[in-house]
């Protein structure tokens, strides 16, 4: 590392769209921060960079080949697949995420969009505004059937952080919880969560069957890409909502608008999709009962504030000769 500590930052506006500071970044070294990069113009931006830091922008092995001064990558999100590791490993190159920063904002999001779907808040709000309560002849009115969380079963695919956290707020609403995971738990994990419910652990298709809603935490590998496919779909109650906060390949988008176009599903609430932004052709752009928020859960002033400053700490600690949530 020279004395500069020349740093690339590609894609800096999602986690600092103008209401954070770069200050303690650029206290590190010579900093240079692009709002966004295009695949074309990454080389030219990079080629002097020891320390290069990612969110969605690719770092191939092909890239990784041209950047001869790089000794480090901070991928500015907890996944890190946009970068090949393997090549990094190969060319010596230190990768890092940051892990768990936006578990709290995450779980918030999940209620925020089953909470619409069970009371359509925002509707409701809007057709006041147009006047129809005025012009009610009852002292209330509603368009869809309202749901009670209170004694409904949420099933939690993946049983993380976010999982965990998800399954506490349930709890607070007096939600049972059944969970699916690929590691086995027992009742003194659960213990962990603040409270002694009797969670219970099940394979995905009896929790598929059981749960009035399902939430999708686990991560995005070979082994559950498309794990909401037609034939699991097929498994959940009419009545039940699926929410996804996690990936969108985890879900098959055509099989999901196809059941909540047909009835075989009661609703949606998703903050991701397979492909973002969308085409316009996405069919769950017009599913029945669908809402769709822009990949913003991890996005909260609080979580884009601990991300900033776990970024900094990792390059500091770096610098220092330390290696702090190395993923490489």
């Amino acid at each position: 590392m020279t004395a500069q500590n020349s740093i690339v930052v590609l894609d800096g506006f999602t986690l600092n769209p103008g209401d954070l500071s770069w200050d303690d970044l650029h206290s590190l070294g010579n900093c240079t921060i692009y709002d966004r990069t295009a695949p074309g113009e990454v080389i030219e931006r990079a080629k002097h960079a020891e320390i290069l830091l990612t969110n969605k922008v690719i770092l191939s092995k092909e890239i990784l080949a041209q950047l001869p001064n790089l000794r480090y990558i901070g991928v500015l999100a907890t996944g890190y697949n946009v970068v090949d590791v393997a090549a990094a490993k190969t060319e010596n190159i230190i990768v890092t995420n940051v892990p768990a920063y936006s578990t709290h904002s995450v779980a918030q999001t999940v209620f925020a969009l089953l909470l619409e779907l069970t009371h359509r808040t925002g509707h409701h709000s809007n057709e006041v505004s147009k006047g129809r309560w005025s012009s009610s002849p009852d002292f209330s009115f509603s368009d869809f059937p309202l749901m009670e969380l209170h004694g409904k079963t949420l099933g939690i695919i993946g049983h993380g952080n976010i999982g965990q956290a998800v399954a506490k707020i349930a709890l607070a609403f007096g939600m049972s919880v059944i969970v699916s995971s690929r590691t086995s738990q027992t009742s003194e994990d659960l213990k962990t969560l603040g409270a002694n419910p009797t969670f219970e652990f099940t394979d995905t298709g009896t929790l598929l069957r059981r749960s009035d809603i399902v939430s999708l935490h686990c991560a995005l590998n070979d082994q559950t890409r498309l794990l909401i496919n037609e034939e699991r779909l097929r498994l959940m109650k009419p009545s039940a909502i699926l929410i996804n906060t996690g990936r969108g390949p985890l879900v098959d988008e055509q099989a999901l608008a196809n059941a909540l176009n047909e009835g075989r599903l009661a609703g949606a609430g998703l903050d991701v999709l397979s492909a973002e932004p969308p085409a316009k052709e996405n069919p769950l752009l017009s599913a029945k009962n669908c809402i769709i928020t822009p990949h913003i859960a991890w996005a909260s002033f609080g979580a884009r504030t601990r991300l900033m400053d776990v970024v900094v700490s990792n390059i500091r600690s770096f610098i220092n000769g330390q290696r702090v949530n190395v993923v490489s």
